[in-house]
């Protein structure tokens, strides 16, 4: 659920581990503080941006899928590079964005130089390199993280992979979850706290408050009216959440007892099938509603009956795009991509998207498993790089989604359309086994354990960290207001008692990592909008969830006119050119689960709803 970028706003997206580029150089041209000389200013920046970051890309790259101590050296020198030269454009960019007379295009660039960094270093001597040192240090930390199962170690993208395996008992379950968050999170919190202290002092130095304000900026609007904004979506979806939770809460009380899962209050969050109990599918076995819960297949079966490959679930996932009209990968995409997990040294498995020179040279960074989760995530992060070449023409800054969600969303509404039908079209399913309208719950209830369950969860990472950033947590605080706000929006807790000085947090990549997060949320409910104007185009009239789209060229072509407006107008504008409307909306997403919803309300009379 990551991309990379080499554009700028991208770049603070993806790679925020640390940044790269040199800092002016002392004899750097000065531009008058004219129209005419931000405008200056700004051609000289795309320039010297756009030619360090395919260098600094290269070198992230090779620091991602190698990790040594080398490596880390060479990826925390050339990030603090380009963080002090992030933090001196962003300081000039300050002094012209406030010129009489600006040309919205260089008005408009300004504002992305100034809010695209995401963890600004002050400019204090030494300030740059130390952030990036922390900054390496806390990826490094969480890519050699290891957690136990059995008393054994298993790395990080097992352990995923073993959370989800459900002839673990609940005992192996709460190992696994509490070594994991103690080995992984709790070591990097130091740095962590250091890192915070750095980063606030380079945002006040850029005139915000503090980071988190600085992310909420990024957004067309005011960060007060950005907040709103998510809460207003979240309020939107709410019940819909509450339905899904009280329903999985009595399924695994009637699996695992009242001395594990309680039948009231929250969920045991190891019990989800996932770390961090941020999407539940992995579950869906233990709560399928009877007579419509089986749905007669399982993606990663039907790929390992065929004996398909790694390889060939990311052809398979290039093969929707090309349904549409995109062109075929570049051949260096297959040359340069890791795909599978090397054997013979340590990589961070984190799945993202990279576009290495800001033109064609699209990567993808997995360890892929032949199994369903990672059939829909390759359609995902294929996604960022079909939107990265689409926009590979706009200007450097403009090199990025409309906002950072746009750019989770496109492949989130491609995975939509994985559906039965379109299994059957690409071969992986006999056309005689297509669940019938009666599986439709079964459905609807296996997409919801992802899409749904995920909400409150991508909405509380970015909040919480904006309570870091503004003091309203302290560090002495931090994993009592982590597991406290956990509860508070997810309904989970944890399977073990956590200690006032760990930092469960941390044992989340995109929290040492620096990815703001909120993206993710709104991507959840964008890809509906997106899902469902693609679905009325393509002229489907049956039920929205059984809507694929593949093969509509005439839907490649409306997206593609999205997709090549980059970040250059405000992210309005790019929605409306393909959905019609320019305020994001959960309506459609309400739409979808609509059947669902109305079947929850009847399976959960009698439960207490809530926590």
């Amino acid at each position: 659920m990551k991309f990379a970028s080499t554009a700028l706003a991208a770049l603070a997206a993806g790679l925020s581990f640390g940044m790269a580029a040199p800092a002016f150089a002392e004899d750097a041209p000065s531009y008058p503080e004219t129209a005419q000389g931000a405008a200056q200013f700004i051609a000289a920046a795309e320039k010297d941006l756009f030619d360090f970051s395919v260098d600094n890309a290269r070198i992230n790259w090779v620091n991602y899928t190698y990790l040594t101590d080398d490596t880390d050296a060479l990826a925390a020198q050339s990030n603090g590079l380009l963080t002090e030269k992030q933090v001196a454009y962003a300081v000039e960019a300050a002094k012209f964005s406030k010129l009489p007379g600006l040309d919205a295009d260089v008005s408009r660039k300004l504002g992305i130089l100034r809010q695209g960094i995401v963890l600004p270093a002050p400019t204090t001597p030494g300030a740059a390199t130390q952030l990036s040192e922390i900054g390496t240090r806390l990826a490094s930390t969480y890519g050699k993280g290891r957690g136990t199962l059995d008393g054994k170690e298993i790395n990080g993208s097992d352990i995923e992979s073993e959370m989800g395996n459900l002839t673990h008992t609940p005992a192996e379950f709460a190992e696994m979850w509490t070594t994991w968050h103690d080995n992984v999170g709790k070591p990097m919190k130091g740095d962590y706290v250091k890192m915070v202290g750095i980063a606030n002092q380079g945002a006040k130095e850029l005139g915000y408050a503090d980071v988190g304000a600085m992310w909420r900026s990024g957004y067309d609007m005011t960060p007060e009216q950005f907040s709103a904004e998510t809460q207003r979506l979240w309020e939107e979806v709410k019940p819909l959440y509450l339905a899904l939770h009280t329903y999985v809460r009595h399924k695994l009380n009637e699996k695992y007892g009242d001395a594990v899962q309680p039948k009231t209050g929250a969920i045991r969050a190891d019990l989800l099938g996932n770390m961090w109990a941020q999407e539940w599918g992995t579950i869906y076995p233990l709560v399928a509603p009877k007579g419509a819960g089986d749905l007669g297949y399982d993606i990663g079966d039907l790929l390992k009956a065929q004996g398909r490959t790694p390889i060939d679930m990311v052809k398979a996932g290039e093969g929707f795009y090309s349904s549409l009209g995109f062109a075929p990968l570049p051949e260096t995409f297959w040359k340069r991509s890791m795909i599978v997990k090397p054997a013979d040294r340590e990589v961070i498995c984190h799945a993202s998207a990279w576009d290495v020179d800001n033109k064609d040279d699209v990567r993808i960074k997995m360890c892929t498993k032949v199994d369903s989760t990672d059939f829909v995530t390759i359609h995902h992060e294929l996604g960022h790089n079909y939107y990265q070449r689409a926009y590979n023409k706009q200007p450097f800054l403009y090199l990025n989604g409309a906002n950072d969600g746009f750019h989770e969303a496109i492949g989130d509404f491609i995975a939509l359309s994985i559906t039965p039908q379109y299994l059957v079209q690409i071969g992986l399913l006999d056309k005689t086994k297509v669940p019938s309208a009666d599986k439709d719950i079964g459905l609807l209830l296996r997409q919801a354990m992802d899409k749904v369950a995920f909400l409150p969860f991508g909405l509380l990472i970015d909040r919480y960290r904006w309570g870091i950033f503004d003091g309203s947590i302290q560090p002495a605080d931090y994993n009592k207001a982590w597991t406290k706000m956990r509860l508070d929006y997810q309904g989970v807790t944890p399977p073990s008692a956590r200690s006032d000085d760990g930092f469960d947090a941390g044992a989340k990549f995109h929290v040492p990592g620096n990815t703001p997060y909120t993206r993710y949320f709104l991507a959840r409910i964008l890809q509906f909008q997106f899902y469902q104007a693609a679905c009325k185009q393509a002229g489907w009239k049956g039920p929205l969830h059984r809507c694929s789209f593949y093969g509509d060229k005439k839907v490649g072509a409306n997206l593609n006119k999205m997709l090549e407006m980059g970040m250059s107008k405000p992210w309005p504008e790019a929605l409306k050119a393909f959905t019609g409307t320019p305020q994001m909306s959960a309506k459609p997403m309400l739409d979808y689960f609509a059947p669902l919803k109305k079947w929850l309300d009847e399976q959960n009379k009698g439960e207490k709803q809530g926590w």
